[in-house]
């Protein structure tokens, strides 16, 4: 108890000098699984009176008691006590400190193995290859182990081999001075064009050429909205690197599956779901999120992929979790049956943020292994000719490292390339229950729709009425009568549940807040300060509690706030370093602020106009505004969003059309009628077909 009181404390007065480092939550949470061990064991102790026990208990109490009221000034300690939480190397190095210094075990006994990370259970959710990659490897040699280009030769006996490596290697990034460079020397492209025809800004291009040269491995920290994903895929076509696994957060799993049309429209692309029963094991590209990676890991290390790339690389920086187990395998089993396979590390993470980061990252890329870097590495950290001693090492042995392949670009440095203001849109699978209740009521919006233009045809016919208007048109459909049917439906609610287009739409932007709000938070981590836009308050309320479980400071600004409220939460953003994002509602916060200290804008429900959009976008892209921004649409795949979103285009462009200045009025009623218009077209058309 000694032991467990004085660590709370220290975690306690660290929190009110508002110095919570990392090693403060490392106490935090040993103190917290310590307590939650030793009050199981006191339960089940037999061997103590009751009094003994309680007393024990009470004491526990106390500890638990100063961790929780430390948490509420803290919020993200919080996340540490979760029952999933993910647990690092150095908590439970410092779990052991503690139960040695308190005497309850051994410090010669051995450690005990690490605990199943966050999100798994005990028992092996691996899965059986699904049938159609069976007969993928059943069809080889479509791909057969690659030995043609021989690996670089193991270094020979070095003057460094009795020097720890690793610390160093990674100091020097922390000794840089601050905003040095970091990215390799890049060619100049041939072209700035992709072969199916597709303009490349240069600094893709630089990328795209050195894969195409030889080089195989890239840690590409660009910034969000420079076109990462463009570049992995085409340097993966111009390395020839098929088949190609993606692995990637969930919430940007069907984003890859459309830039892989757009980027590599040669290339079929598939994407891994739950077991993978509908995957096409014959695809180029294979795309898995990292939550499901264990049930498919044994596999994939199996299949013949000459190319791996890792989205939001920095998922794997606990190399001790089973996410970084699995991926770290995989690439292992790539670099066996491939010499040189193509392996791209992902990032928008500053570089210094956490050195430690990098250990996992360059192991993944065949740099270093657990102890000391690989040969590449060791050879070039050898023809410096310097040691760790020496002043200058630091210096090269960043350049070495960086000349492996770290790409670094910001938005600033390659501003000519870029639109000042560019809107890039996200779309995500909207999966469990919430998705499928979507999925349904859009099923029965469109057969209400059918219903009601089948009993107007019926009406037509029956009273003999002539076709007036557009009439039924070459494809047999009655446009007029089909504008009718959606207009009622417009006006009126399913009077069975009281859905109809205003509430389905608020449906989906519930179910899209946690996967904006997630990627938000990535985007915070990776560039600063995000300002996020929603239209409901139910959806600015789940993005706070996003944030606030990340460990991100947010604000926020709300119709219903004071005038004081409001100004001081703007200044906390423009202001306070440690304010990360402010969730703003479109129709409080479209107008009047000025928030330029943000270059990137997360628009997690769309706005039934283009104006709107824009005045959004325009509290960030304004005068004062030193980097282009970008705004990311966050949009429900095949869902009535994806419709929503093309018609506020289309309005756009009309309006962009208008001559002499006149502008053309868009009516919200114009795009919510045009949606349902549309849906019952294609249901139509579809009808008619079969």
């Amino acid at each position: 108890m000694p032991v467990l009181a004085r660590s709370v404390r220290e975690v306690e007065q660290a929190v009110e000098r508002g110095r919570v480092t990392v090693s403060t939550r490392n106490t935090f949470q040993a103190v917290g699984l310590l307590v939650r061990e030793e009050r199981a064991r006191a339960k089940a102790d037999a061997t103590v009176s009751e009094q003994e026990r309680g007393e024990h208990l009470k004491r526990l109490d106390g500890v638990a008691t100063i961790l929780a009221k430390t948490a509420t000034r803290e919020p993200s300690l919080l996340t540490l006590l979760v029952d999933n939480a993910e647990i690092s190397g150095p908590t439970l190095a410092l779990k052991r400190d503690l139960q040695i210094a308190a005497g309850l075990i051994d410090a010669s006994v051995p450690e005990a193995p690490a605990p199943r990370p966050a999100g798994t259970t005990g028992e092996d959710r691996s899965v059986a290859p699904p049938r159609s990659v069976v007969a993928a490897q059943l069809a080889n040699p479509f791909m057969p182990p690659d030995f043609s280009v021989a690996p670089p030769p193991p270094p020979g006996a070095s003057r460094l081999d009795t020097w720890e490596l690793l610390g160093p290697l990674l100091s020097s990034f922390e000794r840089a001075p601050a905003g040095a460079p970091a990215c390799m020397e890049l060619p100049e492209p041939t072209t700035l064009h992709t072969p199916s025809g597709i303009d490349l800004m240069r600094h893709q291009a630089q990328l795209v050429a050195e894969a195409a040269e030889g080089h195989r491995t890239f840690l590409l920290a660009d910034e969000p909205g420079l076109g990462k994903t463009a570049q992995s895929l085409l340097a993966a076509e111009g390395a020839n690197a098929f088949p190609l696994l993606v692995v990637v957060p969930n919430v940007v799993k069907a984003n890859w599956a459309r830039e892989a049309a757009q980027w590599v429209p040669r290339r079929t692309a598939t994407v891994i779901h739950g077991n993978g029963d509908d995957i096409d094991g014959f695809a180029d590209i294979v795309v898995i999120n990292y939550e499901i990676l264990d049930r498919h890991a044994a596999w994939l290390g199996q299949h013949g992929f000459r190319g791996m790339v890792l989205d939001e690389a920095h998922f794997i920086k606990n190399t001790s979790s089973q996410r970084s187990r699995h991926v770290l395998h995989i690439a292992d089993k790539i670099r066996e049956r491939s010499a040189r396979p193509l392996l791209m590390a992902l990032t928008g993470t500053p570089l210094i943020n956490d050195v430690e980061d990098f250990r996992a990252i360059w192991q993944f890329l065949g740099w270093i292994d657990e102890k000391k870097p690989k040969a590449e590495l060791m050879n070039a950290l050898d023809a410096t000719g310097l040691t760790p001693l020496d002043h200058g090492f630091f210096g090269a042995a960043r350049q070495a490292v960086i000349d492996l392949g770290i790409v670094r670009r910001r938005k600033v440095d390659v501003a000519a390339d870029i639109p000042a203001r560019r809107i890039a849109d996200l779309p995500v699978d909207l999966d469990g229950e919430a998705g499928r209740s979507i999925r349904e009521a859009e099923r029965e919006l469109v057969a209400r729709l059918l219903a009601r233009y089948d009993r107007a045809l019926a009406a037509r016919a029956e009273a003999r009425i002539p076709t007036k208007g557009e009439g039924v048109g070459a494809d047999g459909i009655d446009h007029e009568l089909v504008r009718r049917a959606a207009s009622v439906e417009r006006e009126e609610n399913d009077e069975k549940t009281g859905e109809n287009v205003f509430s389905m739409v608020r449906r989906i932007g519930q179910a899209k807040a946690g996967l904006a709000a997630d990627y938000t938070a990535q985007l915070a981590h990776s560039v600063g300060k995000v300002v996020f836009f929603a239209k409901h308050l139910d959806v600015m309320d789940i993005a706070e509690e996003t944030f606030a479980a990340r460990g991100l400071k947010s604000v926020s600004i709300r119709g219903d706030q004071t005038a004081a409220a409001r100004k001081a939460a703007i200044e906390s953003f423009q202001n306070d370093p440690e304010t990360a994002v402010i969730v703003c509602s479109l129709s409080a916060a479209g107008v009047g602020i000025n928030l330029q200290v943000a270059s990137n804008v997360v628009l997690s429900e769309l706005s039934w106009t283009d104006a709107e959009q824009m005045q959004a976008i325009d509290r960030v892209h304004r005068i004062g505004q030193a980097e282009p921004v970008t705004a990311w649409r966050i949009i429900a795949a095949q869902t009535i969003d994806s419709r929503i979103v093309e018609l506020i285009d289309s309005k756009a462009g009309l309006a962009a059309r208008a001559l002499d200045g006149i502008d053309v009025e868009i009516d919200e009623t114009d795009v919510q009628l045009e949606a349902l218009v549309g849906m019952l077209t294609d249901a139509v058309r579809d009808r008619n077909a079969d």
